[in-house]
C-alpha cells in the first residue's frame, strides 16, 4: 500500500511540474503559488522513493546471488553483510517516507494560521494565564523564525487579556501550533489572591488554518458591516474615530470584530481573515465528523472545549492529558520551549495514524 501511494505521489509530482512550466499559469498568482507549494511538499517523499526503488532493487539482485550455491561461504558471507545493510537502509526510508505520507495528508500542511487565546473560568486570574499563554506562543514562534501579527486584543483591568487573536505565518507554522486547540488550565497562587490559596483557571485556545479567497467564497449579501469608535486602552487616534469593525455573517449568526488598528480598512481586512478562517475550520470539523472513527485514532481533536493541558505552579509540572505527559520544566515551557511537549505529541500522533492504516 505505501508503494502504491508513492507512485501516485511522484506522477502528481510530474503532473505538477510539467502544469508550472506552463507559460500561460504565470498570470495565475494564487494558482501558481499553490502548484508550487504542492510540489515543494512532494518533492522530499519523491525523492526518497526513488531512493527506496534503487535499494529495492540492488537488494533483489544481493538475495539472487545469494541463492547461488555455486558460491564459496566467503562470498556468501559478504552478499550476506551487503544484504543486511540493504534491509536496515530500507526499513529506515520506509519510516522516513510513511512519516512524510502521513503529514502530506493533512490539507492545512502549508497554511499560515491565525490562533485565538480567550480567557476562560476563573476571572481576572484567567485573562492573566490567557495573557501568559499569548507570551509563551510568541516566544516559542520566534524560536522558528515565525512572525507574529497581533489581530486584535480585549486587554482586562490588571494586565491580563480576556482574548487576543493573532496571525502566525512562515514555514511550519501550522505544524507547530496544530496540537495546542482545547482547554488550557493553570493551577497557581493567583497575583490577585491575598490569602495564598491555590487557584484553578483556565483559557481556550483555538489554533484555525488560514484559509485563502478561493477556499472561503465570502459573498457581500452574506455580510452585514458595522463601523464603530474603537474601546479599551490604546493611543488618541485608535480610540477617537469610527476604525473599529464587527462583521455578522448571515447563515451562521457567526461575528467578528477588529480594533487594533487605526485604520478602518485594515481592521476589516484583518476581520474578514478571521472570519475565513473560522468558516474553514467549521467546514472541515464537519468533514471530521464525517469520519469520526479516523478523528478517535488521532491525538486530541482540536476541539477547544477538551482539556488538554495543565500548568501546575507548586510541583513546577506541566501534564498533557492526551497522552499523559508530564514534563517538570514549567518555567522553561512558558518562555517558549515546547519542543519536548510538540515532539510527544506528534510522534504519538504518527504512531496511532499508522495504527488506522
Amino acid at each position: 500500500m505505501l508503494v502504491e501511494q508513492l507512485r501516485k505521489i511522484a506522477s502528481r509530482a510530474r503532473e505538477l511540474e510539467t502544469k508550472l512550466a506552463e507559460p500561460d499559469l504565470f498570470k495565475d498568482r494564487p494558482k501558481y503559488q499553490a502548484y508550487s507549494k504542492e510540489l515543494a511538499r512532494l518533492r522530499p517523499m519523491v525523492e526518497g522513493f526513488s531512493e527506496y526503488e534503487n535499494v529495492a532493487k540492488e537488494l533483489a539482485d544481493v538475495e539472487a546471488l545469494l541463492r547461488d550455491k555455486t558460491k564459496d561461504e566467503e562470498l556468501l558471507a559478504l552478499y550476506r553483510e551487503e544484504q543486511s545493510k540493504l534491509l536496515t537502509k530500507r526499513r529506515e526510508l520506509e519510516t522516513f517516507l510513511e512519516g512524510k505520507l502521513l503529514a502530506g495528508t493533512d490539507p492545512n500542511l502549508d497554511k499560515n494560521i491565525i490562533v485565538e487565546v480567550r480567557a476562560g473560568t476563573g476571572g481576572e486570574e484567567a485573562a492573566l494565564f490567557a495573557r501568559d499563554l499569548f507570551r509563551m506562543y510568541t516566544r516559542f514562534a520566534a524560536q522558528y523564525g515565525l512572525a507574529i501579527e497581533v489581530i486584535n486584543t480585549n486587554p482586562s483591568g490588571k494586565g491580563g487579556l480576556k482574548e487576543v487573536i493573532f496571525g502566525v505565518s512562515g514555514g511550519g507554522a501550522y505544524e507547530k501550533f496544530r496540537f495546542e486547540s482545547g482547554t488550557h488550565r493553570v493551577q497557581r497562587v493567583p497575583e490577585t489572591e491575598a490569602s495564598g490559596r491555590i487557584h484553578t483557571s483556565a483559557a481556550t485556545v483555538a489554533v484555525l488554518p488560514e484559509a485563502n479567497e478561493v477556499e472561503v467564497n465570502l459573498k457581500p449579501e452574506d455580510l452585514r458591516i458595522e463601523v464603530c469608535r474603537s474601546g479599551g486602552p490604546g493611543g488618541q487616534g485608535v480610540n477617537t474615530t469610527d476604525s473599529a469593525v464587527q462583521i455578522f455573517h448571515i447563515p451562521t449568526g457567526m461575528i467578528v470584530r477588529c480594533q487594533d488598528e487605526r485604520s478602518q480598512l485594515k481592521n476589516k481586512t484583518k476581520a474578514l481573515r478571521v472570519l475565513r478562517a473560522r468558516l474553514l475550520e467549521m467546514e472541515q470539523e464537519k468533514q471530521s465528523r464525517e469520519i469520526s472513527e479516523n478523528r478517535k485514532k488521532q491525538v486530541g481533536s482540536g476541539d477547544r472545549s477538551q482539556k488538554i493541558r495543565t500548568y501546575n505552579f507548586p510541583d513546577n509540572r506541566v501534564t498533557d492529558h492526551r497522552i499523559n505527559f508530564t514534563l517538570h520544566s514549567l518555567s522553561d515551557i512558558l518562555d517558549g520551549h515546547l519542543e519536548e511537549l510538540i515532539e510527544a505529541l506528534a510522534k504519538e500522533d504518527r504512531l496511532r495514524k499508522l495504527g488506522a492504516l
